[in-house]
């Protein structure tokens, strides 16, 4: 991303292999598609990925071009529709299901009012798609005309929650068991709020039982509130372990469990109230940053004691894929 973000003035990171390039106010000399070219050319000479390129003048376009490049050989993995014909022609042979933005339910619809094709959405009446089916919708059709409508998110949003929630691989019935499940979730939420850079004010747990199994059924819910924001793994789990002393019950199988955290501020920001019953924990963020080096480095890990060492509570995965690309020590070796 950082090689990539060298091309444009401005860049949004999409996802952990995509991102928009705006070249507005770029003064050139040269062709888009050439410029693509040396874009595609730098990618594959320094991280040696192939990637397609796709070049328009709003984003819905620029990912229908991106998808031409990637889907047809010929293009040699770079489309440019800057030109309002090539968009068109393009338009007229994409699916209206394969636009960006357009999902299931809302292609199932627009096919029921003969829209079968982008370029059949594109020459839509406006007011009647956003009647039907939102201003969402409605932007997409116009990005499809050209008129951009999606902005570039050169900030990345931050979350407003953070969820933490796994089904087990058996059904739990103690609440020893539960405690060290909720541990671990608490823990990992914990750490994610930390990369977020943000402390939080709100913890909530859930437990269920599975609607689907033999037994009496229950699920419930509880909110914890602390004193002061926080991004403490032990602040946590200490909030989710009196949640979970309100709403647990005996005689239930439970099947899943989950921590939510909330009510975030910055790190950066945070004002602590020096008058509050309860103050944090001295040199909190220092353990917390030593704690989350070792776990990242990849020489061992570093965890609370109340999630225990026994994970025989945890999802069977026995037949999850490999990690291919995330995990080095999972990539296929080719031989020669």
């Amino acid at each position: 991303m950082t090689l990539l973000s060298s091309f444009a003035p401005a860049t949004e990171i999409y996802s952990i292999d995509e991102a928009f390039l705006d070249f507005t106010g770029m003064t050139r000399t040269f062709s888009l598609e050439d410029y693509g070219r040396e874009i595609q050319a730098a990618i594959l000479q320094k991280t040696h990925l192939p990637v397609g390129v796709g070049i328009a003048p709003t984003k819905t376009l620029a990912k229908i071009a991106n998808h031409a490049a990637k889907t047809w050989k010929k293009t040699g993995g770079v489309v440019d529709l800057s030109d309002p014909r090539r968009q068109r022609k393009l338009l007229a042979l994409m699916p209206v299901s394969e636009v960006w933005g357009i999902g299931r339910r809302i292609s199932a619809r627009l096919n029921t009012m003969g829209i079968r094709t982008a370029l059949d959405l594109a020459n839509a009446a406006p007011a009647t798609i956003r009647k039907t089916f939102g201003v969402v919708t409605e932007r997409t059709l116009r990005e499809l005309n050209g008129e951009p409508c999606i902005e570039l998110e050169e900030v990345r949003k931050v979350k407003q929650q953070i969820l933490c929630s796994r089904s087990f691989g058996i059904k739990v019935t103690d609440i020893v068991t539960m405690r060290k499940a909720v541990c671990e979730y608490a823990e990992r939420s914990a750490e994610k709020l930390r990369e977020e850079k943000q402390r939080c004010r709100m913890i909530g747990l859930f437990v269920q039982t599975s609607r689907h199994a033999n037994g009496p059924d229950y699920a419930n819910s509880a909110n914890i509130s602390l004193e002061y924001p926080s991004c403490d793994t032990r602040d946590i789990i200490n909030a989710a372990m009196r949640a979970l002393d309100t709403i647990w019950r005996d005689g239930y199988r439970y099947y899943k469990a989950g921590i939510i955290l909330s009510d975030f501020t910055d790190s950066a920001v945070t004002q602590f109230d020096m008058f509050a019953t309860r103050q944090p924990f001295k040199n909190s963020d220092e353990l917390m940053k030593t704690i989350d080096t070792i776990n990242n480095s990849g020489l061992g890990r570093v965890w609370f004691a109340g999630k225990g060492s026994d994970s025989g509570y945890r999802m069977k995965r026995e037949m999850l894929s490999p990690a291919y690309t995330t995990n080095f020590s999972q990539l296929p070796v080719v031989k020669s």
